[in-house]
């Protein structure tokens, strides 16, 4: 419902955005008529702002059907361009946590910890509370060691480094019961624009309920997919930004 008029309100900017987020997944395309009923505007209305938007570069027509086009993201990107890294993740981390009933997490690498900057919980997994801010060694944890591997080779732990070598390989990290009796955890990177590795995510859980044959087959692909997906959200904004 649009908001009752007011000598501040803008009635055509209104029409013009409900234009636009008339399209969806489930309508990319639609004809005059289309958009007119969706929209509640007659068609001579939602023609003109049809128009004034394929003249400006939103919207495209063979004729018949109007779609979007890509520069509409340009009206998100500011807004996108002011999201930190934990603003990013969070809701990909909380789509994971869900699909997967497990906690999830995302850490920035500070010296010889990881510090945490999201986290989605859904039960009490260590003795020890996890909140926005928590540091553990990075050595002990999935996240660590997948961040750590990411770094120079000099800075390795002699003991570690097999295990780094290995991280580095497969693009990523698994931990188990090294920070806490009965914990397991799995991580994998996330990238700034230019492909430096920046943050971690994981999701983690307790021997009880995750074997290590769920974790290879269930949490690693949707881990994967996860990172890959908030690298792409990354890719929209400022490189490099991790917190």
């Amino acid at each position: 419902m649009e908001p009752e008029p007011s000598g501040q309100y803008v009635q055509s900017l209104a029409r013009g955005l409900a234009v636009i987020r008339a399209f969806d997944g489930e309508n990319p395309r639609m004809t005059l008529s289309e958009l007119a009923a969706r929209t509640g505007l007659t068609r001579a209305t939602a023609r003109r702002f049809l128009l004034t938007l394929a003249e400006l570069g939103y919207v495209a027509t063979d004729g018949k059907l109007f779609a979007l086009t890509p520069r509409v993201l340009e009206l998100g990107f500011s807004y996108l361009s002011g999201l930190s890294l934990p603003e990013l993740a969070q809701p990909h981390l909380e789509a994971l946590s869900r699909e997967l009933d497990e906690s999830t997490s995302a850490s920035v690498l500070d010296g010889d910890a990881i510090v945490y900057v999201a986290r989605v919980p859904t039960r009490r997994i260590m003795n020890v509370g996890i909140t926005i801010g928590t540091r553990f060694p990075a050595n002990l944890t999935s996240m660590g060691r997948l961040l750590l591997a990411a770094g120079p080779e000099n800075n390795w732990p002699d003991a570690l480094r097999p295990a780094l070598a290995e991280v580095r390989r497969q693009g990523w990290a698994l931990v188990d019961q090294e920070l806490e009796q009965g914990l397991r955890s799995i991580a994998a990177p996330l990238h700034s624009a230019d492909g430096t590795v920046i943050a971690a995510i994981n999701v983690s859980s307790t021997t009880s309920s995750a074997t290590l044959e769920r974790i290879a087959d269930d949490f690693r692909p949707a881990l994967l997919r996860t990172a890959a997906l908030i690298d792409e959200a990354l890719r929209q904004v400022s490189p490099g930004r991790a917190t």
